[in-house]
């Protein structure tokens, strides 16, 4: 027994060392192998000890040289770069990913006070939009963005607002070109990907206002394109924040944002 015992630990600490040589994520190792991410996490912290014989061998296969795929995990198989929206709709339903110029980013399953906040914001363009006989559209993700028009890039902003030639890039399956405004709500996962790669990406496709809310450091960045500034607003939570859009006649308040960040 304590031979049996013996083996299954050198077979753990194995896989862990092949984890790390390989640069495996517990996401990206639930994706090649099928192996819920969960049951991985559990399997590799040491709370399941005894993991079921199928599970053993889906994560032995992940470990051969060269690894045997789980079919779900083809796509990622292409360089990052030379990946299409083909791709993009390939993907099993459960899986959230981003497609930027030609690469995927993963997206974890938004928080609760995630959706509070995209939720609340999006209330208050809606109301306005009513209350002034509005001819603009919000909408909240999931949504597909093809931001660019290209095979290359699908996005799936946290909030938008579509005002002009809403006839040629609203379709049946989301939306065909740049939104006029863009929200993200910052996570610790997202926070390098909505800072850098996806605000140059709004910027060059014609998004005219974005805003980058993080509810960590309670500080929302307004972009707004047609300035002639490459530097963000810096906006506390404190005081109503004015939509460029709308020329600041739109005020969005953050009251009740801040009583949840507390």
């Amino acid at each position: 027994e304590r031979k049996k015992e013996r083996k299954k630990e050198r077979k753990k600490e194995r896989k862990k060392q092949k984890k790390a040589e390989r640069g495996y994520s517990y996401s990206m190792m639930s994706e090649l192998s099928g192996v819920p991410l969960g049951t991985i996490q559990k399997i590799f912290s040491g709370e399941t000890t005894h993991p079921r014989y199928d599970t053993l061998m889906a994560l032995e296969k992940l470990f051969q040289d060269p690894p045997a795929l789980h079919e779900n995990y083809a796509y990622s198989t292409k360089h990052a770069g030379t990946c299409t929206v083909d791709d993009y709709y390939a993907l099993p339903e459960d899986q959230r990913r981003e497609l930027i110029d030609g690469t995927f980013y993963d997206m974890s399953a938004p928080s609760v006070l995630h959706q509070r906040i995209c939720g609340e914001i999006y209330r208050q363009f809606s109301n306005y939009i009513l209350e002034q006989g509005g001819k603009c559209l919000p909408l909240m993700s999931p949504l597909d963005v093809q931001l660019d028009r290209d095979n290359k890039t699908m996005v799936q902003p946290d909030m938008i607002v579509l005002c002009e030639n809403q006839e040629e890039k609203l379709c049946s399956w989301g939306i065909y070109g740049a939104p006029d405004f863009v929200l993200e709500v910052l996570s610790p996962s997202t926070k390098k990907k909505d800072c850098f790669k996806k605000l140059s990406k709004y910027a060059d496709a014609g998004v005219l206002e974005y805003w980058i809310l993080d509810p960590y450091q309670k500080k929302l960045l307004v972009y707004f394109f047609e300035e002639d500034v490459i530097y963000p607003r810096i906006c506390g939570l404190s005081q109503p924040v004015p939509v460029n859009i709308y020329h600041g006649e739109l005020l969005i308040d953050f009251s009740h944002l801040a009583s949840w960040l507390s």
